[in-house]
């Protein structure tokens, strides 16, 4: 049991799983991601579930695991990488919100409103934007902006990039 390996007859993988999960997660809040109800997204018994998860608590904290992973470490990463210029650097940065495979807002955002009702998954949302302005902070402050300038536009670019997000643009 919760084996991440993929069983020989099993007709959907870990990945499966949060895959139906992240969508109804974002479609519907974490609420309604309920074991039975992705059993039958997916077309398969709930006992399947337990090939892969312990319960659910299992599968709502590897989503979440996910998100640190695709949202959180990609920025710092991507704010991380050598640039000749500020503005390369900034470039760098906005990878992350143009290549959906680096950030996803929507699941950003899901994970937002579901940590207005859990204090303690509160804590790790506050830890991740602080982990995501921090490296926005280094980044600027390779390029010899002092580190109250460098705090400053870290935090102008993160949060104009949320709200740009929060207010579901939809450019090409």
């Amino acid at each position: 049991m919760g084996s991440p390996a993929v069983h020989a007859n099993a007709k959907v993988t870990r990945q499966d799983w949060l895959n139906a999960a992240r969508e109804v997660l974002i479609s519907d809040g974490v609420g309604e991601v309920k074991i039975m109800a992705l059993g039958q997204r997916l077309g398969v018994s709930r006992s399947s579930f337990y090939w892969y998860f312990e319960s659910r608590q299992d599968l709502l904290d590897a989503l979440l695991d996910a998100w640190e992973v695709r949202n959180t470490a990609q920025l710092r990463e991507r704010c991380a990488r050598p640039a000749a210029t500020i503005t390369g650097a900034v470039c760098s940065f906005f990878e992350c919100f143009i290549d959906p495979d680096l950030f996803d807002p929507g699941l950003d955002f899901a994970i937002r409103e579901w940590a207005r009702r859990d204090g303690g998954l509160r804590a790790r949302v506050d830890a991740a934007d602080a982990a995501r302005l921090e490296a926005l902070a280094a980044m600027f402050a390779r390029y010899q902006y002092d580190p109250a300038e460098a705090d400053i536009r870290a935090r102008i670019l993160y949060f104009q990039q949320l709200g740009y997000h929060a207010l579901d643009q939809r450019e090409p």
